[in-house]
């Protein structure tokens, strides 16, 4: 074990090769899995995360067919997202004073139940778009406190050295479920209906709680302090406003989730109106984009302690918006799902690299309060821009609404490239 300034313990390096970057093949790819905690999160977060993507998919679906609008397609999304506005900041007070394990057992148990209420109100014949709106807010709420308290738990599990490769592999672990559920929620849609991939989701909840249980963590990991909650997240807050790397990476990624990702939110009409490609083929579609991130998110755990990440960073930040615009002018479904796979790339390789990049340039004990920002934009400003894109949808067609917000990240994108050069350099 290794000790920081502030007297956190963490996992100390087995092999030097695999902190260097000096090693290759698959030893480098996987190392943070040599520790047995992140192995417990690694698969029950995988376990967790298909049935999630799958209740993600038949939500969306769902809206549409009872509403047949984009826009309330959109306001979906909006109450999905909105919480972690509202609630991110005091989540990562909560984070950095909180055993974290803790709050993620809870987060996680309150998003299983509300998978089961949503499944009950389906087989009732009960259900009405605005009730699986108010159901998607109590689940933003939950998120809002699990995301922070998920993302700062990382390097108590494998230690600051191998962060980006964590970091990398949860991207993995997220996208390969982003694979797997989408494509079996098309079918299950098609077989069985929406509620039962509800009820899996349900279910899958509970591989990730058995997994924290089974942890061997310290009884409290958290930097006490005698500070107000208020005066921390100023800190928090000020930190961020004052640093010249992190405010940054933290704008990209706030109008990269608003405008770029925009398109997310009208698959199902993409799907149905455009392209015709019915249930399957939005599942499929949901498929493509998994497809393309995990393939990012794999490069980048390649990669190990890569020194141009700048680079990568860069790369992303202008592929994502123009596989949007592309796509946006498609009509061939093949083309469509190429152009979705490309999109997948460029979001991970902008995303997993800010990420990484936020996480080690800030201080241990403000962790939990820069990545409750980090996570505040990168979740919540994505139902801002669904609810933008859908409103232009609903008045000038689905390809209008997903062409806007790629048109808007790619003009922010070509600025920042042109005005912060500091960010093609970064290491």
């Amino acid at each position: 074990m290794s000790e920081d300034r502030h007297g956190l313990q963490y996992p100390g390096p087995a092999d030097p090769s695999l902190q260097t970057g000096r090693g290759f093949g698959l030893a480098r790819t996987f190392a943070s899995l040599r520790h047995r905690n992140y192995r417990l999160f690694f698969a029950g977060q995988l376990v967790s995360l298909i049935g999630t993507w799958m209740q993600n998919v038949a939500q969306a679906w769902l809206v549409y067919e009872l509403t047949n609008s984009p826009f309330k397609l959109g306001v979906v999304a909006f109450s999905a997202g909105v919480p972690v506005l509202l609630f991110s900041l005091w989540a990562g007070v909560l984070a950095d004073r909180l055993p974290k394990r803790r709050l993620i057992i809870l987060t996680q148990t309150v998003m299983m139940t509300l998978a089961f209420i949503l499944a009950a109100d389906v087989f009732l014949g009960t259900v009405l778009w605005w009730h699986i709106a108010v159901l998607a807010f109590l689940l933003g709420t939950a998120n809002a406190f699990d995301g922070p308290t998920r993302q700062s738990f990382v390097v108590e599990m494998v230690g600051r050295k191998e962060l980006m490769n964590a970091i990398a592999l949860n991207s993995a672990m997220f996208n390969t479920a982003r694979i797997v559920g989408p494509a079996l929620a098309g079918i299950i849609l098609a077989a069985v209906g929406a509620s039962w991939c509800f009820v899996l989701n349900g279910v899958s909840f509970l591989a990730v709680i058995a997994g924290l249980l089974l942890m061997d963590v310290k009884p409290y990991v958290g930097v006490t302090s005698a500070e107000s909650p208020f005066k921390q997240m100023r800190e928090g807050l000020s930190y961020i406003r004052h640093h010249p790397t992190v405010r940054p990476l933290i704008a990209l990624v706030a109008v990269s989730n608003m405008f770029a990702l925009g398109y997310m939110a009208l698959l199902p009409a993409l799907a149905q109106d455009v392209l015709h490609a019915g249930k399957v083929g939005y599942g499929f579609m949901s498929t493509a984009i998994g497809v393309g991130a995990l393939a990012g998110a794999l490069l980048i755990a390649s990669l190990g302690n890569f020194q141009r990440k700048g680079l990568l960073l860069t790369t992303g930040n202008l592929l994502l918006p123009v596989m949007v615009i592309a796509l946006a002018l498609s009509r061939s479904f093949h083309l469509t799902m190429g152009l979705l796979v490309m999109a997948g790339l460029g979001f991970m390789m902008q995303n997993a690299t800010a990420n990484t990049l936020v996480q080690t340039t800030v201080p241990d004990a403000l962790r939990g309060r820069v990545m409750s920002v980090y996570m505040m934009v990168f979740l919540g400003f994505f139902p801002i821009g669904s609810l933008i894109v859908g409103a232009i949808a609903e008045r000038f067609g689905v390809p209008a609404g997903a062409a806007f917000g790629g048109i808007i990240a790619l003009v922010y994108d070509l600025y920042l490239f042109w005005r912060v050069p500091m960010i093609r350099s970064l290491r």
